[in-house]
């Protein structure tokens, strides 16, 4: 049995990761921990989600990693903290279950995955690839239903949070370098969103990215705009053998769509094309039940609805009308478990995870200035 230790809390993706890795009977949860003299609130985020888990809150990060019953760490730490804490788990020898970006630099990001491939541990990026809609875009190509892939699009927009507060009268104006990324209020969708149809990509083909050209904007929320932020992204995408490639990606609202929000996969190839949407097949349910509604008041701490335990905490209800209709798939959680009982490395490891990264901070840079970047 694996030990996991956790680092950081609730408000966090470390909600969903920690129960979905303790779902599986090959782990076992040994605690949680964190780095010292963090802001009070995350500290008590921290022992909130210990508490809830029926696990110890563990002062002393060092000491928590020098345990020899602690096999992985899932690391749920801000943006802004990964590189540092990744770095300090992988030289302590501890496989790696990593929350998207593994850090807010090209230069981290390499510096991360030095670490973890001169301490000889197994990494994964979280990701949908195992998702049924990830599941059937690796279908259709293995069928050669397709043919030859010449080009894919992905088009995803979370239906979360309050939208038409934006003020559309005020354009955005790009910054070259994204210099934060945490807010209570708001993320940068294109880093939050994007990383998923880029992640499925690269899972599909194998390939880099070798130029794209990107737009951001501010659609959606006042919050983004506030914290100068996008809801919205565009990107064109050119590969290292010539596929070509869009997504477009962001937050639209809770009422923007009947479920989660708009998830398209097309994939386009010398034989045909395949169109895949993660609502079909599905039932679509009408009753005399009360039709559902948004929040009237955000939760404070968060008002976009990212996290399962605010989102309770605020009264919002699950949407009933749409239930998608969709095979039984593996969880990317007893996937990483796999590669770790296997010694194998996982199929999206820190090493791609850090280039998604380079795309996704390219992308910045080709919507600041207009213009086509190289990687």
């Amino acid at each position: 049995m694996f030990g996991l230790l956790l680092i950081t809390g609730n408000h966090t993706h470390q909600e969903n990761y920690a129960r979905a890795l303790a779902a599986d009977p090959r782990c076992r949860l040994v605690g949680l921990t964190d780095e010292a003299n963090l802001p009070p609130r995350r500290q008590e985020l921290n022992r909130a989600l210990a508490a809830e888990l029926g696990i110890p809150y563990l002062d002393d990060l060092d000491a928590a990693l020098a345990r020899e019953d602690v096999h992985i760490v899932c690391i749920c730490a801000e943006p802004e903290r990964r590189r540092d804490l990744t770095i300090r788990c992988a030289r302590a020898g501890k496989h790696l279950y990593l929350d998207k970006e593994i850090a807010t630099t090209v230069e981290g990001c390499r510096e991360v995955v030095e670490a973890i491939r001169d301490n000889n541990v197994i990494s994964q990026t979280f990701s949908l690839v195992r998702s049924p809609i990830g599941q059937r875009a690796r279908q259709a190509l293995d069928a050669g239903r397709v043919g030859e892939l010449t080009a894919v699009h992905g088009e995803l927009f979370f239906a979360k949070g309050i939208g038409g507060t934006a003020d559309l009268s005020l354009p955005r104006q790009e910054k070259p370098v994204a210099e934060r990324f945490t807010f209570i209020d708001s993320k940068r969708e294109l880093l939050c969103v994007g990383w998923y149809p880029l992640a499925l990509f690269h899972w599909l083909t194998g390939l880099r990215v070798k130029q794209l050209l990107a737009t951001k904007a501010n659609y959606f929320f006042a919050e983004h705009q506030r914290n100068g932020v996008e809801d919205f992204a565009s990107v064109m995408l050119e590969y290292e053998n010539g596929l070509q490639g869009t997504i477009t990606v962001g937050r639209s609202g809770w009422s923007s769509h009947p479920s989660h929000g708009v998830h398209q996969v097309q994939l386009i190839g010398t034989a045909g094309t395949a169109t895949l949407d993660a609502y079909r097949p599905r039932f679509e349910i009408y009753a005399d039940a009360p039709a559902w509604k948004q929040p009237a008041t955000p939760h404070p701490e968060d008002p976009m609805g990212f996290w399962t335990s605010t989102q309770e905490a605020g009264g919002v209800k699950p949407k009933i009308g749409w239930w998608p209709v969709h095979p039984a798939v593996q969880s990317d959680a007893s996937y990483f478990l796999d590669c770790v009982e296997a010694g194998r490395d996982s199929d999206l490891n820190a090493a791609a995870g850090a280039h998604l990264v380079e795309v996704i901070l390219a992308a910045y840079r080709s919507a600041a200035t207009g213009d086509w970047v190289r990687l």
